[in-house]
């Protein structure tokens, strides 16, 4: 046995320190290579950490909730010489190859990290029930018990534990037995609760009995939360809340917006998803504007590009990376897809699905956040008719998407009513002047009035 240190990585680009969200082992379990380990909470997102060793836990050095530096210890391990050689005691490498066993030739491989992953969360899930190198009879069921945790995703985790909820006893509803949000809030408000006694003519004003978000995280009811809350700025909040202030003081912001019929937008999906090679596929509208907006940046690369005050250059890239704002548990992220310019119909719709999904189920890897070079934010599930957002930095234009909703339209001098939608654009005036946000404005509204003719053309 050997003694092994696993220090905090930087899971990003250039982060400096995380915040432990949960620990999934305590001091004298026995793990195996890749077993997760802990979810840490950087400014970009929750990552899970897998274990570089397999061996015993010894120490952890720091609790649920500490922010550690990167670079200094996380945890200990007692682990086999034969594992110890494998791979470097302080610091996992970062392996471009396929996964290997350990003892092959090849490093320890961390699941997720540092390493490409196209498979997705569903993989992840796999391998976490599964032993990475062959076990002893006799220590099956030490394995089998340190992989017993209950399943879920890190957001609904970090939710159980602030309500003091046990996520193992919470029977999971999700698909093999995942453990939802809807299953924690089940538990908080199910039928075992007592009965709230009817209003009377006496009874004070308090409001639903509902939490809500904010920051990130669960508001307590208004009449049962505190009456003053303080929320530590620390994690997405922190990340968020200083991006839009040196965006707002760095850049100057100006803005347009046009009213656009978009019926034949709504003609054409409705008439995909009734097609039989579309089945169970996911259109929305925002595949088309997202269509669009890849489409209005080929016709006007300048639209597509930022401002470094530290070289006094303006960047133009012929590349999009297009940043999808999405709303989801911890509160504000902004992943991209990467070459969204190349992506045709179908491989935007599924690009987006992806991405949103993994957003919402709190699986956003900080390399997906990175790069952002267009952004659209879709402010119309929100019953929103339209927005002037702030450019994430780095960037020289965003565009906000209103609620697409019957109206009335004259065409022909004759009132009809057609689906209208509203888009915006915000822009950086240094390098972006309202000539061309306005052809690019004009061009995405060509786009949703004729997507067909559109993407035919080109």
């Amino acid at each position: 046995m050997s003694e092994q240190i696993f220090l905090v990585p930087d899971v990003g680009e250039g982060l400096v320190e995380a915040e432990i969200v949960t620990w999934k082992v305590k001091v004298g379990d026995v793990v195996v290579l890749n077993q997760p380990l802990v979810d840490i909470e950087t400014a970009k997102a929750v990552v899970e950490l897998p274990s570089p060793y397999a061996g015993t836990v010894v120490q952890l050095h720091g609790g649920e909730g500490d922010v550690m530096e990167v670079g200094h210890p996380l945890i200990t391990f007692n682990v086999t010489s034969d594992v110890a050689e494998a791979g470097p005691a302080q610091r996992p490498a970062k392996p471009t190859g396929p996964e290997a066993p350990v003892g092959e030739g090849r490093e320890a491989v961390l699941i997720g990290y540092g390493v490409a992953n196209e498979d997705g969360v569903a993989t992840r899930r796999h391998r976490r029930s599964v032993s990475s190198s062959p076990e002893p009879e006799d220590s099956a069921a030490t394995t089998v018990s340190a992989l017993a945790p209950a399943r879920s995703t890190p957001p609904v985790r970090l939710y159980a534990k602030q309500h003091g909820l046990d996520i193992t006893a919470i029977a999971g509803s999700g698909r093999d037995g995942l453990v939802t949000r809807d299953d924690v809030e089940r538990v908080l408000h199910g039928a075992g609760a007592p009965a709230s006694a009817g209003p009377t003519a006496r009874s004070p004003i308090a409001g639903p009995s509902t939490t809500s978000r904010f920051a990130g995280r669960e508001l307590e009811p208004w009449a049962t939360g505190a009456k003053e809350e303080r929320i530590p700025v620390k994690g997405v909040l922190r990340s968020m809340a200083e991006a839009m202030v040196q965006s707002a003081f760095s850049a100057p912001h100006a803005a347009a917006w046009v009213r656009v019929d978009a019926t034949k937008t709504v003609e054409l999906l409705a008439g995909l998803k009734r097609s039989h090679a579309m089945q169970g596929v996911r259109l929305s509208p925002l595949t088309i504007v997202a269509l669009a907006v890849c489409d209005a940046a080929r016709h006007y690369p300048g639209i597509n590009s930022s401002f470094d005050a530290s070289t006094d250059e303006v960047i133009v890239r012929r590349r999009v990376n297009l940043g999808i704002a999405a709303a989801t548990p911890r509160g504000l992220v902004v992943p991209n897809v990467k070459d969204a310019d190349q992506l045709d119909l179908m491989g935007m719709t599924s690009a987006l699905n992806v991405l949103i999904d993994r957003a919402r189920d709190g699986t956003t890897t900080p390399a997906e956040m990175n790069g952002t070079t267009l952004s659209i934010t879709n402010v119309g599930p929100f019953g929103v008719d339209g927005a002037i957002p702030i450019l994430p930095p780095g960037t020289g234009a965003i565009f906000a998407v209103g609620r697409l909703a019957k109206a009335p339209w004259v065409v022909d001098d004759v009132v009809v009513v057609r689906h209208v939608v509203e888009v915006s654009i915000s822009f950086d005036h240094r390098q972006v002047d309202g000539a061309l946000a306005s052809a690019v404005l004009a061009h995405v509204g060509r786009f949703l009035e004729d997507p067909a003719t559109a993407l035919l053309v080109g």
